[in-house]
C-alpha cells in the first residue's frame, strides 16, 4: 500500500500508539492540581501540541495565574505520563504497517511528546526497535502544526521530504505534512484507528 514512498514517519500518541486514556488521566490530574479549567473540547483540538505550550496556551486562555510554571507543570504531567504508563497504553492495529515495512524501509516516530517519553512509550508497548530515529518536540524549534518534526525526521532518514509519507490523527499533524512538503495519511480514514482523548 506505501511501497512507493522511500521512508515512512509515523505520529506516536493517538497513531502508532493508543495512549489517549493515559494523557487524558494525565492532564485531568495536572490540571486539577494547578487550578485550570477542563475544556474538553479545547483539550482535543489542541491533540499533537507539546505539553508546555497547551500549558500556556490554557493558562492565557481562562486567565490563570497557577501556582507553578509551565516547566513545573510540565514535570508533573510527565511523571503521572510515567506512573500511569503500563495501566494505559498499547500498540494500534498500524503496527502491522511497520512491521510490514521494517527492514526494508526507513522509518521514524515523530511526536508532540518530549523524546525521553516517547522512548519510553515505544519500548512499553514494543515497539521501539522498529525505527531508525524517534524526534520529540525537544528535538526541534518549533512543533507541529510546524513542519521542522517532520523534516528533522526526514533527513536523519536520509530521505527527500517529497518521497516520505505521514501517519497522523491530528489536523494539527496532517497541517505539519502538509508543510512539510510530505503526503499524509489520516489513520482515523485509512486505518479506522480512533483517539479515545478527551471525546
Amino acid at each position: 500500500m506505501y511501497d512507493d514512498y522511500a521512508a515512512l514517519i509515523f505520529d506516536m500518541d493517538g497513531t502508532l500508539v493508543d495512549s489517549g486514556q493515559l494523557h487524558e488521566f494525565s492532564w485531568t490530574a495536572t490540571l486539577q492540581r494547578y487550578g485550570i479549567p477542563i475544556d474538553r473540547v479545547l483539550m482535543r483540538s489542541l491533540a499533537g501540541v507539546p505539553t508546555e505550550a497547551t500549558l500556556e496556551i490554557l493558562v492565557k486562555q481562562f486567565g490563570c495565574r497557577p501556582s507553578a510554571s509551565a516547566q513545573e507543570m510540565n514535570a508533573f504531567k510527565e511523571e503521572c505520563v510515567r506512573a500511569h504508563l503500563h495501566n494505559y497504553v498499547k500498540a494500534t492495529s498500524l503496527v502491522e504497517v511497520v512491521q510490514k515495512y521494517h527492514g526494508k524501509k526507513p522509518m521514524a516516530v515523530g511526536t508532540g511528546a518530549n523524546t525521553a517519553e516517547a522512548l519510553l512509550v515505544l519500548q512499553q508497548c514494543g515497539l521501539g526497535h522498529y525505527f531508525d530515529a524517534v524526534v520529540g518536540a525537544d528535538q526541534v524549534n518549533q512543533p507541529k502544526p510546524a513542519p521542522d518534526t517532520f523534516l528533522r525526521c526526514a533527513e536523519l532518514l536520509g530521505a527527500d521530504a517529497s518521497q516520505c509519507v505521514v501517519f497522523e490523527d491530528s489536523k494539527l499533524g496532517l497541517q505539519a505534512a502538509a508543510r512539510a512538503g510530505m503526503a499524509g495519511v489520516d489513520v482515523l480514514l485509512a486505518h479506522q484507528i480512533h483517539n479515545d482523548y478527551f471525546v
